[in-house]
């Protein structure tokens, strides 16, 4: 009797089983095309990008290895077109060469491009913080104290890796400005911190016996 229960058990669940699927069969089937579709838009995405990123990563190395003082403004063009492109590698990449070999001079042109890397391109935390900080190395020797220590906030009031240079460059900056509290209680910050420079913690300790001794 038990075995005979169980048969019909068995009979009457696969039955469901069976007339779900025939009544779902139009849902079933439109499930599966379109998880079918995200996957295959998700690889073509990705193929995308790779391509995408393997064309800025050809016309950077281009444009390096072709510079020269010939052609500095077609070289400019190219690596100012790169930034905009908002690659994580190699738009800070295009923007440093560009500061280092002086392809722009006026300082607001190359600010609007450090902002467009640092709001419109999907930085790691701490490259992220490392081009706020050559932002404010760039802007130091032109800058209002207010301004360079709005520029250099976002690292001051964080645990990062590049917050002790950034304290380094306000003392420097207030020691050249003759303000030598504001530069004591820079560089005497540096000592206090855990995630330090070893070499900058020895040189701000250095400066303070040096410049700052009673």
């Amino acid at each position: 009797m038990d075995e005979e229960t169980a048969i019909i058990n068995s009979n009457t669940r696969n039955e469901k089983i069976r007339n779900f699927f025939v009544n779902n069969k139009k849902l079933i089937i439109s499930v599966i095309l379109i998880l079918l579709m995200a996957v295959l838009s998700f690889f073509a995405y990705l193929e995308y990008k790779d391509k995408k990123n393997l064309k800025i990563s050809d016309q950077y190395n281009s444009a390096i290895a072709e510079y020269s003082n010939d052609n500095k403004k077609k070289t400019k063009k190219s690596l100012v077109d790169i930034i905009y492109k908002n690659d994580t590698t190699y738009s800070p990449l295009a923007l440093y060469f560009i500061i280092d070999n002086k392809l722009i001079t006026e300082k607001s042109n190359i600010n609007d491009l450090f902002d467009n890397v640092l709001k419109n391109t999907s930085l790691d935390k701490e490259i992220k913080n490392l081009i706020i900080y050559k932002k404010a190395l760039f802007n130091a020797d032109v800058s209002q104290e207010n301004e360079l220590l709005d520029i250099l906030k976002p690292i001051i009031n964080s645990d990062s890796i590049w917050k002790s240079q950034a304290l380094y460059l306000m003392a420097e900056y207030f020691y050249s400005k003759e303000e030598k509290q504001k530069s004591k209680e820079f560089f005497s910050q540096i000592l206090s911190l855990e995630n330090v420079n070893e070499d900058l913690k020895i040189e701000a300790q250095k400066r303070l016996n040096r410049d700052f001794s009673e």
